[in-house]
């Protein structure tokens, strides 16, 4: 890139500034991790549109981490976003109007132009399939008051959930993440996601029709586009975004659960993939292959930080037979795959999602009776079965 040309991106684009951020902090922008180095004092160049921001403060040598702090953003372009380090809180936080200006000022002269790193377009792929579908209401509509999205905020409310064997290791992993029990803010704060029930229930109908319409959420899914997200099926593939990103980089229990939440939802609809929601269910497949894709890969760690802190691929307990995921794809793509008629592209992307984890996970998809052979009583995601007396 010609200076004429690196110029006018600088100018063009989003500039992050942060100021007073101490040495070896681990810092990160969507997909792009650095350890924070001595004259260090944020990101320039980043084009319009969602990002994710999120850091992790270290203690003196950069060998031990707190728990992740994220926010999102949404930017326009030539716009110019302050933030400042509080040393006791080891977090950022804004500056006064005042104190903005002139920092803008001196962002739009280029007196600080040595000191920000520009952000990496050429690793920009990753990210615009990660977010393509989040939109400033998406994160108006969501982020927590404050903005801040961190594990050591959320309420302890969340371990109500039932849990397989990796979900116990993933939130064990998350919550005694180094300095994690050192967090004394009691004002916990949480995202405001869509409620999405596990089991429908419904007051004055059979036992056989209630049975139906747990083996297939069709109903439920157009109840919650509807009363929810006003028949707009991109608002929720940007709240499905928004919680993976939030989960992967942000390294929020929330975020993971309301992504499973959205992911069970809509893999356990028997109707809509073929009816009323073809299009949705083409997108939704595609944008889990591409977060799957990114997030089973492992090498994300931040290389200048030697390998220590944070990197964003998911656990090894991923691998593990009674993950969620596994239970519902075995549904799933035998439903798509066998169907008689079906939408090409929905098949297509059906095909590529279950090829990327049988080669990266190692998962076999075989035929197999979706009631009897998947389940025992204990599995939680087993369907909800009425037994009617003769």
């Amino acid at each position: 890139m010609d200076s004429e040309t690196a110029l006018e991106m600088v100018k063009q684009g989003t500039t992050l500034l942060l100021l007073d951020v101490p040495q070896f902090t681990l810092f990160g922008i969507d997909t792009q991790v650095f350890s924070v180095g001595p004259i260090f004092k944020g990101i320039k160049m980043i084009p319009p549109g969602p990002h994710f921001v999120y850091y992790s403060s270290s203690n003196r040598s950069g060998s031990e981490f707190s728990p992740i702090v994220g926010f999102f953003i949404h930017t326009q372009p030539s716009e110019v976003i302050v933030r400042k380090w509080d040393q006791q809180q080891e977090r950022l936080i804004k500056v006064s109007e005042e104190e903005e200006e002139r920092y803008i000022t001196a962002v739009r002269k280029l007196e600080l132009d040595h000191q920000l790193g520009p952000y990496d377009l050429n690793h920009s792929g990753d990210w615009i399939q990660l977010s393509n579908y989040i939109t400033k209401s998406t994160i108006d509509r969501i982020e927590p008051i404050g903005g801040e999205i961190t594990i050591s905020q959320e309420s302890e409310a969340i371990n109500w959930a039932p849990k397989s064997t990796m979900e116990k290791a993933l939130e064990e992993q998350l919550r005694n993440t180094k300095y994690s029990k050192n967090s004394d803010r009691t004002d916990k704060q949480h995202c405001y996601y869509t409620v999405i029930p596990r089991v429908v229930k419904h007051k004055g109908i059979g036992g056989q029709e209630l049975t139906s319409l747990n083996l297939d959420k069709t109903q439920l899914l157009e109840t919650i586009l509807m009363k929810q997200f006003g028949d707009a099926e991109d608002l929720l593939l940007g709240e499905l975004q928004f919680a993976f990103v939030a989960f992967l980089m942000g390294q929020s229990l929330e975020a993971f659960f309301q992504w499973k939440a959205l992911v069970s939802l809509l893999f356990s609809c028997t109707e809509a993939p073929f009816h009323t929601r073809s299009h949705l269910f083409t997108k939704f497949v595609k944008v889990i292959y591409y977060q799957l894709k990114f997030g089973l890969q492992k090498d994300h760690t931040s290389t200048s930080s030697g390998g220590k802190g944070t990197s964003f691929f998911l656990d090894d307990s991923w691998f593990s037979p009674d993950n969620f995921l596994n239970h519902l794809c075995k549904e799933f793509f035998p439903l798509v795959l066998e169907a008689s008629v079906v939408d090409g592209d929905l098949l297509s992307w059906t095909r590529k999602l279950k090829a990327l984890l049988e080669t990266t996970l190692g998962w076999e998809f075989k035929q197999i009776d979706p009631v009897c052979d998947i389940y025992d009583e204990n599995d939680e995601y087993a369907p909800v079965i009425e037994m009617l007396e003769d």
